[in-house]
């Protein structure tokens, strides 16, 4: 397709060359010539070149041929800078530009046509070096090309989110194919799948000696059809290891694999036949940066020797990068084993003081879509934040209030399960927070306004707009116009958030600040897209100094007799309910804050199991 297209650009471009071409002069020669040769070399009418020459036309007409073949070359585009005529000879200056095709550089130099008078008609004296000024008989062009292995994404410790697996290549020797070339290509691409055209073209336009891939394929692809290519005379067949086969966190790193036909013509960066793709999380969202793009040189052969004889054009490419992440490995193992025992359950790690997320593990649920961008009901979870504007508001922990089974609230009815029917035995603030109480908190509606509770559901990054390389969700919450509105607010009813965002919420109380998420450190290129680099991030909103004391303490109450509390070191949370028999965990152990969502299990035990295989930090 994208090629295509190229080709498309070239032919429109020619109508508009053409035109300039034929306007450069009022002369009719030697000015005729000239228009004529390049016209016909860029729109591939060589009988038309041919006949503005003084050489054979059969050998002008394959010499230009073979010059598009060999630099696999999308088109040409000629422009001339200027002609100057002295007697029976002339010489015409032109800038060239060749599209090399499929992801490759525009190449451009500077070529002169000479021209004398034969028989009255001005004439190109005809040789290889009119195609180049370099290029001599018995020599032709080649594009020599050096892939440059995938980047691994890594770890804060810089070691690799993956290990090795087998990857296969199938490519040929040009040398060693004589004239099957076009017999080998095209039994490879009825294999394969691959354009004929494409892979001749790579052939073609190759250095002879060297090997050259030409498609890559994954373990299963190419165990499908491994008989069918070693049938192939001609194709070799090369293992090759890569770092592409994902460690945890397995789908935010994301799954490589080779490159199809069908994804060769969805991609438009510098991927060529045989590469690697990105399908899916880091990998896919950073595929330019892991891959690069192709070292590219343009080079003349000898024809007998297959030699390099000059080099006419080099491109580097871009350097390609080590995708840096924030994941600890010690905090991810512990969040694997921590969620083994449950049936459905996310688990997300930040380090509270930088936001940076630590681990990211699942059970029955997605990674990315659930743990990270999922939109679940915060429940009593969001207590935490309404806490705030309550207490900003003067609500004391120690305010006694009742916990009653149902209570309504402007029209809307409360009711708290656990609360045995017909106990409404009064206990305080900071023990209705730690127990979820719905029915108690509920009842706070009419202390604040829905302004109150706006303000701190914002600072605490509620619906902010904070840029991560994959999908994530920061929160929603409806407006707050009635004092139902508020109350389902408090018990986190018409509030819906992830467990990234919730494990924020608890590293805002454990810092004193709240911060948004860090997934990656590097690459932090200035041409990046402000999905994979956020260029203009939230930014950190301070938790007021009292209110995080007093948030501190009742968290701490909160995990207190909990299996959170498991091991030595202290543990700060609340356990919450959120309907549909799933439950929060939101706190943190030393510099580790977490938010924990489970369905039909303790989400307090998962945070434990965690804490405990962390080796307990204070």
């Amino acid at each position: 397709m994208r090629r295509a297209r190229r080709t498309l650009a070239a032919t429109v471009t020619l109508a508009v060359a053409c035109t300039t071409l034929t306007g450069c002069f009022e002369e009719p020669s030697p000015h005729d010539a000239v228009r004529d040769f390049l016209v016909g070399w860029q729109s591939e009418d060589y009988e038309l070149a041919a006949g503005r020459t003084d050489g054979d036309p059969a050998t002008v007409r394959k010499a230009l041929a073979d010059a598009k073949l060999e630099l696999d070359a999308a088109s040409f585009r000629f422009k001339i800078t200027s002609v100057s005529v002295t007697g029976g000879e002339s010489k015409a200056d032109f800038h060239a530009e060749v599209d090399l095709g499929e992801n490759n550089p525009l190449w451009e130099y500077e070529g002169s046509l000479p021209l004398h008078l034969v028989d009255g008609s001005w004439k190109v004296r005809w040789s290889l070096s009119v195609l180049h000024p370099q290029l001599k008989e018995g020599q032709r062009f080649a594009v020599a090309t050096n892939p440059i292995p995938r980047q691994p994404v890594v770890d804060r410790a810089n070691d690799p989110l993956q290990s090795n697996t087998e990857l296969y290549v199938a490519g040929v020797h040009p040398n060693q194919l004589g004239d099957q070339a076009e017999e080998v290509v095209a039994k490879l691409s009825e294999v394969t799948g691959y354009a004929q055209d494409r892979l001749l073209s790579r052939v073609r336009s190759s250095p002879p000696d060297e090997f050259v891939q030409l498609v890559t394929f994954g373990r299963s692809r190419y165990q499908s059809m491994q008989a069918r290519l070693e049938a192939i005379q001609g194709i070799e067949i090369k293992s090759q290891p890569q770092l592409v086969n994902p460690d945890p966190p397995r789908q935010i790193v994301g799954s490589v694999s080779a490159l199809t036909p069908e994804t060769e013509q969805k991609l438009g960066g510098p991927q060529r036949a045989g590469d690697s793709v990105g399908r899916s999380g880091l990998q896919q969202a950073y595929q330019d940066y892991l891959t690069g793009s192709t070292e590219t040189e343009v080079i003349t052969l000898d024809l007998k020797t297959g030699r390099q004889v000059a080099q006419l054009k080099q491109w580097p490419g871009r350097r390609n990068v080590s995708v840096k992440t924030t994941i600890d490995r010690g905090a991810q193992t512990a969040a694997e084993q921590a969620v083994a025992a449950t049936q459905t359950s996310a688990l997300v790690a930040v380090h509270r003081d930088t936001g940076e997320i630590l681990a990211v593990g699942t059970k029955d649920m997605h990674q990315e879509r659930d743990a990270l961008a999922g939109k679940f009901p915060a429940g009593t979870a969001f207590s935490i934040i309404a806490a705030d504007a309550l207490l900003k508001k003067g609500v004391s922990p120690k305010q006694r209030l009742a916990c009653p089974q149902e209570r309504t609230v402007g029209g809307a009815k409360f009711v708290h399960a656990a609360q045995p029917a017909g106990v409404t035995t009064s206990a305080t603030f900071q023990q209705h927070f730690a127990r979820g109480c719905v029915t108690a908190l509920a009842s706070l509606a009419r202390r604040v306004t829905g302004d109150d509770l706006t303000r701190s559901a914002q600072a605490f990054g509620v619906g902010q707009p904070w840029r991560l390389p994959l999908k994530s969700f920061s929160g929603s919450r409806p407006k707050l116009s009635s004092d139902a509105d508020k109350a389902k607010a408090i018990a986190g009813q018409n509030v819906e958030m992830s467990p990234l965002g919730m494990a924020l919420v608890a590293a805002a109380v454990a810092s004193g600040t709240w911060r948004p998420p860090v997934l990656v450190t590097e690459p932090r290129s200035p041409d990046a897209s402000a999905e994979k680099t956020p260029a203009s991030q939230p930014s950190p909103v301070p938790v007021d100094p009292k209110v995080r004391a007093a948030l501190t303490t009742m968290m701490r109450a909160g995990a207190a007799g909990t299996p959170a509390q498991a091991g030595k070191g202290r543990v700060y949370g609340i356990t919450a309910a959120a309907g549909d028999q799933q439950r929060w965990f939101v706190g943190w152990q030393g510099d580790v804050a977490i938010a924990v969502l489970t369905k039909n299990h303790d989400p307090a035990a998962v945070a434990g199991e965690f804490f405990s295989g962390l080796g307990n930090p204070s």
